[in-house]
């Protein structure tokens, strides 16, 4: 049992209790392994942003300048985006961010849970992005909001098909965004995990000598690569989270 969930790719994915089960109001709201990277995760966060710049000094520590590179990193992306107005969401854009950047490279440890795994969580994320951008957006400038679905300089005549189509690219814009993240980590993953099951087979059957090295060194490349993703995928979550709320700042197309 144990060595067929060593090299079953799926298995790394599955969510279970670390505690007894818990319930409140029929809803299962057990501690999971999943929870628990979470906690780690923000725990991460707030030791290098909370106790790294507690000092806040002209010629800063190493922690220190890590967390003021994340935060100018993100501040420039945010204001190339959005503009100077944009600035307001930077706490949301920023706290994004980071917790799917750390919880993208604490899930490449061996051993470990990649939230962003899971569609649940990714989805989340999404529809919290888009629910911003709807009240913020309906808030800011009423009635004048849906002028977004609505391209200037297109015919009278062909609104009854353009409004659809920019209607359901809106309605599809929690779904790419919460997929792609999702599909990305898992898609790695697995093939981080079949790799290093060929080296289980290979040494089972005797065969490592001449070999294990082969997929060892896929291993090692798609490591790279995954660490690569791990940071990109970040960065392309927090970029198309400034342009869509780019869109409740400034509707018009």
């Amino acid at each position: 049992m144990a060595e067929a969930q060593a090299i079953d790719p799926i298995h790394q994915f599955q969510i279970y209790p670390l505690t007894e089960k818990m319930s409140l109001f029929g809803v299962d709201i057990s501690f999971t392994n999943s929870a628990l990277f979470m906690v780690i995760s923000l725990a991460l966060i707030a030791f290098v942003m909370v106790y790294g710049t507690r000092t806040r000094s002209l010629v800063p520590g190493r922690l220190q300048s890590l967390a003021e590179i994340f935060y100018e990193f993100v501040a420039d992306t945010v204001t190339s985006t959005t503009g100077k107005e944009g600035l307001r969401f930077l706490p949301l854009v920023f706290s994004l961010f980071m917790f799917v950047l750390i919880c993208n490279f604490l899930g490449l440890i061996p051993g470990t849970f990649t939230v962003t795994s899971q569609v649940i969580v990714t989805f989340a994320f999404a529809m919290l992005v888009i629910l911003t951008v709807l009240l913020y957006g309906i808030a800011r400038h009423g009635s004048h909001f849906f002028g977004l679905f609505v391209p200037s300089g297109v015919p009278a005549a062909l609104l009854p098909l353009i409004i659809p189509i920019e209607v359901i690219s809106f309605i599809s814009r929690p779904i790419s965004l919460s997929m792609r993240l999702f599909a990305n980590m898992l898609a790695g993953h697995i093939a981080l995990k079949v790799f290093a099951g060929f080296i289980v087979m290979l040494i089972a059957a005797g065969g490592w000598v001449a070999l294990t090295p082969l997929p060892m060194i896929m291993i090692v490349a798609l490591t790279a690569l995954e660490f690569l993703v791990a940071a990109l995928q970040a960065f392309v979550f927090a970029i198309l989270t400034c342009i869509y709320l780019n869109d409740a700042l400034h509707p018009g197309h």
